[in-house]
């Protein structure tokens, strides 16, 4: 087991892309509250509502300890200048351009955002003496992998859909900067976070929102599909006690270290339904339909490094989560944000 540093050190810069986004924006918020100086950086792109973006962001920059910067990954020129201005010390890269299925729409906004983008991030952390560089990987990596929970070692090399290939890219160029550089580097693979301030392409959200609305929720696979759902505040709690621990030393002696960051239960798709069904106290209208290119029958993540790591646990139930999540909805939705 490796020696840990519990507490978070709030006299530290703290640069979140994608402050704007769903993970970002609750990660920005718990340093903010502790204290801690934030840099948020987010192009705000129309990939869904903007609205979702700027609710977020009206709620961070009422702290004093925060300034964002908008620009997009893919401008190096904006990156060097941002982090010439902002001397981040700690950099967590969660800006992407997300979604499985958009990914078979729109392939070239992936390699932008993604490679480009992941690229000019990793340059700047060489240049400018980042201390630790945590970046957003995806359970997506496994692709169509039969064997469960999926471990961190097991083979990732056939990923399903492009939004996977790019996630697994940024792994593989991480590693060589970290080796070359020696910058401290953490790669998370999230598994279906989910919970208040969602992105509203997810699921659980819209089809909470078709519910509400009376209208027919589209059901892939005939509801056959399993997902390891991971609330947000255990995500958050999770990542907080990573900022400050970058990875030891490997046998090449190489700082590098990936972990998934999930729940470590699976749920299938149709009781989860259930769940919205009994908190918004409504029969769903449900459209089943064969299963979509680039989606996976299951995700389940297994979490032994990050427990033995951090003594990572994730306490929140899905029972919970979706009631959370269902409250919130009802409360700041129907008030359109």
């Amino acid at each position: 087991m490796r020696s840990v540093i519990n507490k978070l050190d709030i006299t530290k810069i703290y640069l979140v892309t994608g402050t704007a986004g769903f993970i970002g924006f609750h990660l920005a918020k718990m340093l903010l509250d502790q204290g801690a100086t934030v840099v948020g950086y987010d192009n705000i792109n129309d990939y869904y509502d903007t609205k979702f973006k700027y609710a977020r962001l009206n709620i961070l920059e009422k702290y004093n300890n925060f300034t964002f910067m908008k620009g997009d990954l893919a401008d190096k020129q904006a990156i060097d200048k941002l982090f010439i201005e902002c001397k981040p010390q700690i950099v967590v890269n969660l800006a992407a351009q997300a979604g499985v299925r958009y990914s078979i729409e729109k392939p070239e906004t992936y390699i932008n955002s993604n490679i480009i983008g992941f690229f000019n991030i990793l340059e700047a952390c060489r240049h400018y003496g980042v201390e630790h560089l945590i970046f957003a990987s995806s359970s997506s990596v496994y692709g169509a992998n039969q064997k469960v929970p999926f471990s961190t070692y097991d083979k990732t090399d056939t990923p399903v859909s492009l939004y996977a290939a790019t996630k697994k890219s940024n792994e593989l160029m991480a590693y060589p900067y970290s080796h070359l550089y020696g910058i401290p580097t953490t790669g998370l693979r999230f598994f279906t976070v989910y919970g208040p301030y969602g992105r509203p392409d997810m699921a659980y959200f819209s089809f909470t929102k078709s519910i509400m609305e009376s209208k027919p929720i589209k059901i892939f696979n005939n509801g056959d599909m399993y997902r390891d759902f991971t609330y947000i505040d255990d995500i958050v709690k999770g990542i907080e006690q990573i900022l400050c621990n970058p990875p030891e030393q490997d046998e090449n002696k190489i700082k590098y270290k990936i972990y998934n960051i999930g729940n470590n239960k699976p749920v299938k798709l149709m009781d989860c339904i259930e769940l919205l069904e009994k908190y918004i106290g409504k029969k769903a209208i449900k459209e089943y339909l064969p299963m979509q290119l680039g989606e996976v029958y299951q995700t389940y993540a297994d979490l032994c490094d990050l427990e033995e790591d951090f003594h990572f646990i994730p306490s929140t139930s899905i029972e919970t989560g979706l009631s959370n999540f269902v409250e919130w909805y009802k409360k700041t939705c129907n008030n359109e944000l």
